[in-house]
């Protein structure tokens, strides 16, 4: 099976940006019980100013995180049984779809980035968004995330959720010629991705990405 990623100017590019931004390829979380950035509180989503056509499956909080329908965000991976993690899980997949609808978008503004991030991890979305604008570049194709797992802090205040990540044929599209961008296949389409999930203070089971872990080139990915 033949794999295409982003352009090597683009993939580079994101690349050094997913280890400087918000974590490296060296984070050591994993190996303790705590969790990292497991205190930092939420901050207030902001509602979107104009109700949309999507689909309701597409608002799960009432916030449209709808993409087009190039662009293919599969999540491959089992609920947990426990009710946190699994609502942590499902927005940390809200948190992604966010990211690339504001790439879509062309605007870091987009009410699902506001809604689905916090702290480090809203100045994550924002800085992968603007990388996509700058370039010209927005995404084509079929994003898989899988083998996810997992783990609750002993407060309840926030969830750790860690997958993979295969990019291989989601390919850097130009925004002005519409030109798809393709490289050979290589380790550069896997990442492996640590996002801390915490609780938004109203109780109503939403969760917001506020710390950003990446491994890129994740062989265990593979």
């Amino acid at each position: 099976m033949k794999r295409r990623s982003l352009p090597v100017a683009a993939a580079l590019a994101t690349a050094a940006l997913l280890l400087t931004a918000c974590g490296s390829g060296d984070d050591k979380s994993g190996d303790n019980d705590k969790i990292a950035g497991a205190g930092q509180g939420a901050e207030t989503p902001k509602e979107s100013a104009s109700p949309s056509g999507a689909p309701a499956g597409d608002k799960p909080d009432g916030v449209d995180v709808s993409l087009p329908s190039d662009m293919d965000l599969v999540f491959d991976w089992d609920k947990p049984k426990d009710k946190n993690e699994a609502a942590a899980m499902e927005d940390a997949a809200n948190f992604l779809r966010a990211i690339y609808r504001g790439v879509d978008k062309r605007t870091t503004k987009d009410a699902a980035v506001t809604a689905y991030a916090t702290g480090d991890g809203l100045h994550y979305a924002e800085v992968q968004i603007n990388e996509w604008i700058k370039g010209g570049w927005t995404a084509q194709g079929t994003r898989r995330h899988y083998d996810a797992t997992t783990r609750s802090a002993p407060n309840g205040k926030s969830v750790e959720v860690a997958f993979c990540a295969d990019t291989g044929k989601f390919y850097g599209k130009e925004v002005k010629t519409g030109k798809v961008l393709k490289t050979k296949p290589s380790l550069k389409d896997f990442g492996y991705y640590k996002v801390v999930m915490v609780k938004f203070p109203t109780g109503k089971g939403l969760w917001q990405a506020s710390k950003v872990f990446v491994e890129t080139e994740a062989e265990k990915c593979q």
